[in-house]
């Protein structure tokens, strides 16, 4: 089983719907049995694809060990593809881990879900925190969305130093061009200094998830975001295989 982290910086960059179709993207066109983690408190990416936690269910309490991570999963209306939704719990774990000395328990929580899942896909919450220094000791590859910005060079280079600091360069980072306008020249130009990174385009199809609550292939298969959410997964996919 491998795992990826769909992690930001900052908020508002394209993080949960990049998640959301890069695991439907690995359950569909890669026939892998794929898990959504969805890590983030707000939910988004649970949302996304028209499901919400069980009543009385507490993410929180089962990432600590207090209940089985089995008990939360949800199947999505696609084959292949189950989500581990967010609730508002969530908002109290950076506290706990905080205070708790057990590093890798994250990791041992992907490690469970080895027997049943071929790829995890977590949908992080934004910023460097002690969920995501523990996230990156656990997963095999990060994605990175960032939006063509003069500060975008400066949030991957950021992580890059993070990870070689504290995690000896591991894991390997998949930055991409998220929201990206080739109409506005700051965007051309800033997609133009890392021309191998994947770019995701600004578009309506994108927009358009958070109301049919589902992924860019299903509502619009044949759309320039669809085919740049596939190639995504491509890259994403090469990089787990080769690491």
């Amino acid at each position: 089983m491998k795992s990826v982290a769909i992690f930001s910086i900052k908020g508002g960059v394209g993080k949960s719907t990049t998640a959301v179709n890069l695991a439907h993207a690995a359950a569909t066109s890669g026939g892998r049995r794929t898990l959504l983690w969805d890590l983030d408190s707000q939910g988004a990416a649970t949302y996304l694809l028209k499901l919400a936690p069980r009543s009385g269910a507490k993410a929180r309490a089962a990432v600590a060990g207090e209940t089985e991570l089995s008990d939360l999963v949800l199947e999505s209306e696609f084959p292949n593809l189950d989500v581990l939704p967010a609730d508002k719990s969530l908002r109290r774990l950076e506290g706990d881990l905080a205070q708790t000395d057990k590093l890798k328990q994250l990791k041992k929580h992907l490690k469970s879900l080895s027997s049943d899942y071929d790829r995890v896909i977590v949908d992080c919450p934004p910023g460097l925190s002690e969920l995501s220094d523990r996230l990156f000791r656990a997963v095999d590859l990060i994605v990175l969305p960032i939006i063509p910005s003069p500060l975008s060079d400066r949030a991957a280079e950021q992580l890059r130093a993070e990870l070689q600091k504290s995690h000896g360069g591991r894991p390997p980072l998949l930055p991409l061009w998220s929201m990206a306008d080739r109409r506005r020249k700051l965007h051309r130009e800033t997609i133009d200094r890392h021309p191998d990174w994947p770019v995701i385009p600004y578009a309506s199809a994108v927009e358009a998830m958070a109301v049919h609550q589902s992924p860019v292939a299903v509502n619009q298969p044949g759309s320039p975001a669809a085919r740049a959410f596939a190639g995504l997964w491509s890259r994403a996919e090469m990089a787990l295989l080769n690491g």
